[in-house]
């Protein structure tokens, strides 16, 4: 069973620091890229960034550039979100998952089957 679990969500100040966590399980880690992406209310989902499943490259959105991070631990099958300097319009329903990430041409396409559960991240001004 294919499984994507988020976590490490909550409330921050502005200004402040989360790190989120994707555990992946049910399929071989190094065939996907991952990408985050996030929902705030009343809003469309968007990308966040990915990083590819064959150099560990990564791309972000314009908006998180020099703020949000991604990295990879391949022994635990797990990939990190680190975002830092959070803004109030950060606030959103994080997601994970698993598809195609190719930095290069600044793109993410998910699997329709391979999605996260979301984990809430709630920035106060």
């Amino acid at each position: 069973e294919v499984q994507l679990v988020e976590s490490g969500g909550g409330l921050v100040q502005a200004g402040g620091s989360l790190r989120l966590s994707c555990a992946a399980s049910g399929f071989t880690f190094g065939d996907y890229g991952i990408g985050w992406f996030r929902q705030a209310p009343a809003k469309e989902r968007e990308s966040v960034g990915c990083i590819s499943s064959s150099d560990d490259s990564t791309w972000y959105v314009e908006s998180v550039k020099g703020r949000f991070t991604i990295s990879s631990d391949n022994a635990t099958n797990t990939i990190y979100l680190h975002l830092n300097n959070l803004k109030p319009e950060d606030t959103a329903v994080y997601y994970c998952a698993a598809g195609i990430c190719v930095p290069s041409e600044q793109a993410m396409a998910a699997r329709d089957d391979f999605w996260g559960q979301g984990t809430q991240v709630t920035v106060s001004s």
